[in-house]
């Protein structure tokens, strides 16, 4: 927008310029041209003057004042006469505008051109004594010097034109970027508020217009962060409440289990007792699931390898009890890329990946975590060796409560790749399901990368 107020404001200068000094120049030129045709006639018409008087004084005169006008200004007098006055004077050819004067008695002027004007300004008066056209004077002038002045006069002009372009450049990015200030404190507060960082505020400033478009975005991201507020208080009400009753309705089973001697009614106890689990574990899913749709905070530069490095370590006694093996791999693990990340959500996008990978390797598999990077994103592969997924479960997986057949049980809630989408969303990155080379899943996030600083 500053570019195309600049461009704007110069072409309007550029225009105004143009029809002010334009028909100005062209003024002067015609100007410079009629006095210059001006004081050739009357020089010509003096020397035309003595040579129709025809005495010897006067013939003497037009000699005299023919040289010292070619010496003085390089121009030639041509003289022509019907007797032997200015007989040492150059003669002129014979040409229609001569025959003209000559003949008809009036002046002929010639400019060469009809394009402003030639090399020569050929002017020729006729000389007559009591009516009697007694010769011509031709006077043939060099515009050299009358093209150098007309140069001139452009060539002042455009220089002026540019210094004012110039001038007008500057002004107009001044102008620009004051006016558009505004929108910049506009885009900052939308890249801002765009991170997750909900108390960005616009300042209320620039024309009416403005102003009222930064009241009413901060009146939305008030409500919006108010919003916001409301809804992680209700998941940690929501957090406690359900998850008490869950635990002492589980104590409670547990201890019935203990107190009694039938079969029956143990077997029955058990299947309670699993089925209170299960929804423990559903409760648990559906708060992360909450957690990560209503935390919205600001992404900051973070290691993805020592992050990566950390999770793997909390999981491998786990993989261990399986003989499972677990790889980090990758050609940038020790260049330490940074990603942009919320603080925390890597971790759960790890933790909910590795569990999954796990519970589908079988035993004595291998989970391979490969990290890449480029010049604008991280790559983050976990590739397991279980059954994989047809296309079709690949486009249900991140459906929530969807559960895919696992190798080792069917304890999940099927709200752990809906917990890694809706993660990997908010920080700006990517992930998707391809078949892992050799059989099994690969489960790639896509990041965006940090630039390193300091």
């Amino acid at each position: 927008m500053i570019r195309q107020l600049i461009r704007s404001y110069v072409l309007l200068v550029a225009v105004a310029i143009f029809l002010f000094t334009v028909p100005v120049a062209f003024t002067l030129t015609s100007q410079l041209r009629g006095d210059t045709e001006l004081s050739v006639k009357r020089e010509a018409t003096t020397m035309a003057l003595l040579l129709g008087n025809g005495d010897r004084a006067s013939c003497q005169a037009l000699e005299e004042m023919a040289k010292a006008y070619a010496e003085k200004t390089h121009d030639r007098v041509e003289v022509t006469a019907t007797d032997e006055c200015a007989a040492d004077l150059p003669r002129p050819a014979r040409d229609a505008d001569l025959a003209r004067a000559v003949d008809g008695g009036s002046t002929r002027v010639d400019w060469g051109s009809d394009f402003i004007w030639g090399r020569h300004l050929v002017v020729t008066v006729p000389a007559s004594d009591g009516g009697r056209v007694v010769g011509a004077v031709r006077i043939v002038y060099s515009t050299g010097e009358l093209t150098h002045r007309l140069w001139t006069i452009w060539g002042f002009r455009a220089g002026l034109a540019v210094a004012v372009l110039g001038v007008a450049a500057l002004i107009g990015a001044v102008v620009a970027r004051r006016l558009t200030r505004p929108l910049r404190q506009l885009n900052d507060m939308a890249s801002r508020f765009s991170d997750g960082d909900l108390t960005a505020r616009s300042p209320v400033t620039g024309p009416q217009e403005t102003q009222t478009l930064a009241r009413t975005l901060n009146q939305g991201a008030e409500r919006l962060e108010t919003l916001v507020a409301s809804q992680s208080v209700f998941v940690a009400d929501a957090s406690h409440q359900l998850r008490t009753p869950l635990t002492a309705l589980r104590l409670s089973l547990d201890n019935i289990s203990d107190g009694v001697d039938d079969d029956f009614v143990r077997e029955d106890v058990e299947q309670a007792t699993a089925e209170v689990v299960r929804m423990s574990r559903l409760v648990n899913g559906l708060l992360v699931l909450a957690r990560a749709e209503a935390k919205v905070s600001v992404a900051e530069p973070l290691p993805l390898t020592d992050i990566v490095a950390e999770r793997l370590a909390v999981w491998r006694p786990a993989a261990d009890e399986r003989g499972v093996t677990i790889a980090l791999r990758g050609s940038v693990v020790d260049d330490r890329p940074l990603v942009l990340a919320s603080p925390g959500h890597l971790d759960q996008v790890l933790d909910n990946v590795l569990s999954n990978a796990l519970e589908v390797s079988p035993d004595g598999g291998t989970i391979t975590v490969r990290v890449e990077s480029s010049a604008d994103e991280v790559l983050l592969s976990v590739l397991d060796e279980g059954p994989g997924m047809s296309d079709a479960e690949k486009s249900r997986a991140f459906d929530r409560f969807w559960r895919g057949q696992g190798l080792t049980g069917r304890s999940g809630s099927g709200l752990g790749l809906a917990v890694v989408k809706q993660l990997v969303t908010d920080d700006g990155g990517t992930v998707t399901l391809r078949d892992a080379p050799g059989g099994g899943l690969c489960v790639r996030v896509a990041l965006r990368a940090a630039q390193r600083t300091g």
